[in-house]
């Protein structure tokens, strides 16, 4: 059995990359994740299996897994993969705080199990060239580093600027001094969301007397990705939107004093030659030389807990100087509103219901008893949601929606409200109505495209697009989604016999290729 079979669990955004330099380098096992789609795709075109989780931990033959999901799960995740014998590792950050990834640190070494964290430029030529000339001496002593993380977007709900894009810098810059600051502060600005910092700037200061700042944006222009480190012998830069020619350039550049005042001394640029190797690839073929030779990673658990500090005290110096911007948000009787979330002053919410974090209700909304709406949910205008739903996060109800009663909605799952949206067009007199009917059930990221009518205690499977209208207890998936057959009222599919396994419900198909109950079927003595 080879030493590292890996399984790569999320294969979205990030984690395809992965799939694609594990399968080139050969331990490649198989895919997990939790929207099938990504996977399927990626499991033809590598031709290794789709796992379920559980599966991934039970099997032996797994060695290890690399996990690049929303950070909200990287805890939980490393937790059960090293729980379950195997070698972890997880793209930055290695948890949401502190405490959590001490605990990974620790159950890995009382394994003896790998633990590496995703700090993408620790493996950059670039950057382990700078990092041996400052070790060797090549700019002095170090007085200032600087970096800038800019760009405009990928734009996230779940975590804030400085979580997503802070993380490599703060890497970098302990690397290079080799001890964490003594003092860090932070300052940011909250442009589309209240509660989510958009633009930071994170200082430190270290016992060394060095000073680094890390300005990250995800509202900015162009790209710019750019570590400045100041020596009192050279500056240099590493700039990794630059040709491999120029990623690395060494400015010899003093600060004499003559005559009680500092005056630059300009030396000639050099352009430092590199290794073109791609970082992710050497990131990749670093943890299964880990694994192969017994060896600590470059990034291993103990490192990612001296970024997350940093990035805990940062975090924590925003929220000391962050003020209101906008008022506190209707308060109704007998109901749940967390503090982050909006609620306009004409909605109508019943008794029971609860609203999480950063969501949304619009104005002349209904909202029935006992709902649960999870997080960066957005409701309205003029959408009746019934009795006993549940939204789950990141879904947008807009108008010409209702929900009857009983509707359970999966994490982003997709409604829309015109067919033919063109951005300059004004269409609101368009939208068609979309109505979906008592205890509806929609799996996580299935689209429904709008006018059409989802039957009472259908259920649409992860990822399908529903076109057309959907039977009442009609079991839809694929895109367009197709009927592959019934489910009953408590959701299970129904075999040859109609019968519900799970509370013993009978049907029959009409004449007209209708689910019909049997009401009033007896079970005699001898079934």
């Amino acid at each position: 059995m080879s030493i590292a079979n890996i399984v790569v669990v999320g294969t979205g955004y990030w984690g395809k990359n992965l799939v694609r330099n594990f399968h080139e380098l050969g331990y490649l096992y198989g895919l997990c994740d939790l929207n099938p789609a990504y996977a399927e795709a990626l499991s033809k075109q590598y031709d290794v299996p789709v796992l379920e989780w559980a599966d991934v931990l039970a099997d032996h033959k797994v060695n290890a897994v690399v996990i690049a999901t929303p950070a909200i799960t990287h805890y939980k995740l490393a937790f059960e993969a090293l729980m379950a014998g195997k070698h972890v590792f997880v793209e930055k950050p290695l948890s949401l705080n502190v405490a959590d990834a001490e605990k990974l640190c620790a159950l890995a070494k009382q394994r003896n199990l790998c633990l590496m964290v995703g700090h993408l430029l620790q493996y950059h030529p670039a950057f382990i060239k700078l990092k041996e000339m400052v070790k060797d001496g090549d700019l002095g002593r170090l007085q200032y580093i600087y970096s800038n993380r800019l760009s405009l977007g990928k734009i996230r709900r779940e975590e804030d600027i400085l979580w997503s894009f802070a993380p490599h810098d703060i890497s970098m810059i302990l690397g290079l001094i080799g001890s964490e600051p003594d003092s860090v502060h932070a300052e940011g600005a909250y442009y589309l969301h209240e509660k989510i910092a958009d633009v930071t700037t994170t200082h430190m200061s270290f016992p060394g007397g060095q000073r680094a700042h890390i300005f990250v944006s995800w509202l900015h222009p162009f790209k710019d990705q750019k570590l400045v480190v100041i020596g009192d012998k050279a500056m240099a830069v590493f700039d990794d939107t630059q040709d491999w020619s120029e990623k690395l350039v060494i400015y010899p550049h003093v600060i004499e004093w003559r005559e009680y005042l500092p005056l630059p001394n300009k030396g000639d640029v050099i352009k430092v030659a590199l290794d073109t190797s791609e970082p992710l690839r050497n990131e990749c073929d670093h943890f299964i030389q880990c694994l192969t030779n017994g060896l600590t990673p470059r990034t291993d658990g103990e490192e990612g807990v001296k970024v997350l500090k940093v990035l805990s005290r940062a975090s924590a110096s925003l929220k000391e100087k962050q003020t209101p911007t906008k008022p506190s948000p209707i308060k109704h009787d007998a109901v749940f509103v967390h503090e982050s979330a909006y609620v306009d002053s004409d909605v109508k919410i019943g008794k029971g219901t609860k609203v999480w974090h950063y969501s949304h209700i619009l104005g002349k909304t209904t909202l029935g008893e006992n709902c649960v709406i999870g997080q960066n949910v957005m409701i309205g205008p003029e959408v009746k949601v019934g009795n006993n739903c549940k939204i789950q996060n990141n879904v947008s109800l807009y108008k010409g929606i209702t929900l009857e009663d009983g509707v359970f909605c999966g994490p982003s799952c997709v409604f829309t409200n015109v067919n033919t949206p063109r951005a300059e067009i004004e269409r609101k007199d368009e939208f068609l109505p979309t109505l979906v009917e008592k205890g509806c059930t929609i799996g996580a990221n299935a689209t429904i495209v709008c006018g059409n009518r989802l039957g009472a205690y259908s259920l649409i499977g992860a990822g399908a697009v529903i076109t057309k209208d959907v039977p009442a207890h009609a079991l839809m998936v694929g895109n367009p989604a197709k009927q592959i057959g019934w489910v009953s009222h408590a959701g299970e599919k129904l075999g040859k016999d109609l019968i519900c396994p799970r509370e013993g419900r009978r049907y029959e198909i009409s004449a007209k290729n209708t689910l019909d109950e049997i009401a009033d079927f007896k079970i005699s003595a001898k079934e």
